[in-house]
């Protein structure tokens, strides 16, 4: 059934041509949006779709600080996007610092969805400009490989990246419009969002599992103080490089502890950049470098 709006033409062609469509653009410009509308119009076209969510601040699928992966073939699977299929673990909500973990996670979940199905449609972050903007799309882009970008801008906050991706990269780069009807999240509701987001990930029943130092990644050095670890966030491992859930580290006075509830299968933790209260779900950012070596 063909779609109505200001993006019609565009979300049909998109279905039409299949393959991996990367969306770009400044925070509240509706990319989300966009991508909830291409996933339902694409299942209702008879394609199979997966949604990779590479906004690790504002997540739709799986946790904050993660890249999530949800596979769509049918309505129900558009309506339950905060389901995640596969998580890749990134350890902050942004790009600073992480250009790196960000780019591996989203590749690692576009890689794995582009044989399995018609349309993968990627949700990127809001950071578009300045180096670590630009830096950070140029890698997905390297790394990706997205048949097609489509950029939502307001204005001209846009031009410098699209000009880079078109200089450097074959995709076709599109800009569009946001549409009219997005009413963008105050910046109490996107710290309420993530707060929820963060609630879910630590949902009871809650287990506390004695680790020993040499589980992490990156490894602990010698003689570390293992207090100070306490309140990290950490990604639970599986050991076959894919990312289980959420935890948060405790020191017992002791030894380290890990509270979360996907621990049953995990083999190893990696290290986030980013302090967490598990009663209040507030982090801020911490610098690994600083922490470990014991910089304050």
């Amino acid at each position: 059934m063909p779609s109505d709006g200001v993006h019609a033409a565009l979300v049909d062609d998109l279905i039409r041509r299949r393959g991996v469509v990367m969306l770009i653009g400044a925070p509240d410009t509706g990319k989300t949006t966009f991508a909830r509308r291409l996933l339902r119009e694409a299942v209702a076209a008879g394609r199979t779709a997966a949604y990779v969510d590479a906004d690790v601040d504002q997540s739709t699928t799986g946790p904050p600080a993660c890249v999530g992966l949800h596979y769509c073939s049918e309505q129900g699977d558009v309506a339950d996007l905060q389901r995640a299929d596969a998580v890749q673990f990134v350890g902050s909500i942004t790009p600073e610092g992480v250009v790196l973990q960000q780019v591996v996670a989203t590749a690692a979940l576009v890689n794995l969805a582009r044989d399995q199905v018609d349309l993968v449609v990627v949700d990127t972050t809001g950071v578009v400009s300045g180096v670590i903007g630009q830096t950070l799309k140029y890698h997905k882009m390297e790394l990706c490989r997205p048949d097609v970008v489509i950029g939502l801008q307001r204005g001209a906050e846009l031009d410098p990246l699209v000009g880079v991706l078109r200089r450097f990269f074959s995709a076709d780069v599109e800009v569009a419009p946001i549409d009219p009807d997005v009413h963008p999240p105050s910046p109490d509701e996107r710290s309420a969002a993530r707060t929820r987001a963060f609630a879910a990930a630590f949902a009871e029943p809650l287990q506390r599992w004695r680790v020993r130092p040499t589980v992490f990644a990156p490894t602990l050095p010698a003689g570390l103080d293992l207090q100070r670890l306490d309140g990290v966030l950490v990604g639970l491992q599986d050991g076959s490089g894919w990312c289980l859930g959420l935890g948060v580290l405790e020191y017992d006075g002791n030894a380290l502890v890990v509270i979360t509830n996907a621990g049953e299968e995990m083999r190893g933790l990696r290290l986030g950049s980013l302090a967490f209260d598990s009663k209040t779900f507030a982090v801020h950012r911490l610098r690994l470098r600083d922490l470990m070596f014991g910089l304050d």
